[in-house]
């Protein structure tokens, strides 16, 4: 039986019809049309999909758009604070995106980090950025940019 929710995604309201169980994934791409929210696995294992729902990284497909409630949903698309800044401007100095399809879900486990540990180590790094897989494997580069995003932010060494 489907169902009328009210998301705030990236600081908008949306209101979808779908049924209680539909991962957020699916809500967003098909129904908003945030296509910067990737498919990866579908079990929660890759990050393509992560979002951060109140400041914290998630994985969207894992997600049921019924216990979002009304918790604030940010979409790689909607980081738009100091911390995206540089932390964008870090991944494109240092070249971190080969094919460039995790991306999305890296940048948005690194934001949540930055947030979290302003000045992180790299264990911290490890630890944070360990469920989102990178085919290419740039995890040094990736590694990188967030320290030197936490560096510019005041935090890193």
């Amino acid at each position: 039986m489907r169902s009328m929710f009210s998301l705030i995604v990236n600081g908008e309201r949306h209101k979808v019809d779908a049924t209680p169980d539909t991962p957020l994934l699916w809500v967003l791409r098909d129904q908003l049309g945030m296509n910067a929210v990737k498919y990866g696995c579908g079990q929660g294992l890759c990050g393509a999909c992560s979002v951060l729902l109140d400041g914290e990284s998630v994985r969207a497909c894992q997600l049921p758009v019924s216990e979002i409630g009304g918790r604030r949903i940010v979409t790689l698309t909607g980081m738009t604070d100091t911390i995206a800044t540089h932390l964008k401007a870090a991944w494109i100095e240092l070249d971190v995106p080969q094919c460039g399809y995790c991306q999305s879900g890296q940048l948005v486990s690194a934001q949540a980090l930055l947030r979290r540990i302003p000045k992180p180590s790299d264990s911290d790094i490890d630890i944070a950025m360990s469920g989102n897989l990178c085919r290419c494997g740039t995890y040094q580069r990736i590694r990188a940019a967030i320290h030197l995003a936490a560096k510019r932010l005041g935090g890193g060494p």
